[in-house]
């Protein structure tokens, strides 16, 4: 079975109810669910923290466990330089999503330290994002 981590930064535990109109009104928990109706052949790790260096340690344990990271890292895009650190040492295809569109978005949000280390970027398209990401390793990391 394909491992899969899903890792989001902080302040994405509050989707669904945080700004609803820029994140969407469906929770994480609500959206995990469907995807592991969507995605049987993988196993899901789900991880949320809104702290930096606890970010970095859970990347740091993927190491042998999972084939495959889908990296939302909030706010920490933007201001981490430790984070994109930790993607490139653990050597593990890591794709970043946004559920906002970064580039519609005030400035600062427009550049992301973490999408050098990350093997594409998608952004914009909702929590959808998580889905093609996690279609992207099924199609590249699961054997024909």
């Amino acid at each position: 079975m394909l491992q899969i981590a899903i890792i989001n930064g902080p302040n994405l535990n509050l989707i669904g109810t945080r700004e609803v109109d820029v994140y969407g009104g469906q929770s994480l928990d609500e959206f995990y669910k469907v995807l592991q109706q969507e995605f049987p052949q993988v196993s899901f790790e789900f991880y949320q923290s809104n702290v930096e260096g606890e970010i970095i340690n859970f990347l740091h344990s993927c190491r042998g466990r999972v084939k495959g990271i889908v990296f939302n890292g909030g706010a920490y895009t933007h201001t981490s330089i430790a984070i994109p650190d930790a993607i490139a040492a653990i050597n593990i295809p890591t794709i970043e999503v946004h559920i906002s569109n970064i580039y519609a978005r005030e400035e600062f949000r427009k550049h992301s330290y973490t999408a050098a280390k990350c093997v594409g970027c998608i952004t914009g398209l909702g929590l959808r994002g998580y889905t093609l990401a996690t279609q992207y390793f099924v199609d590249t990391l699961i054997a024909p």
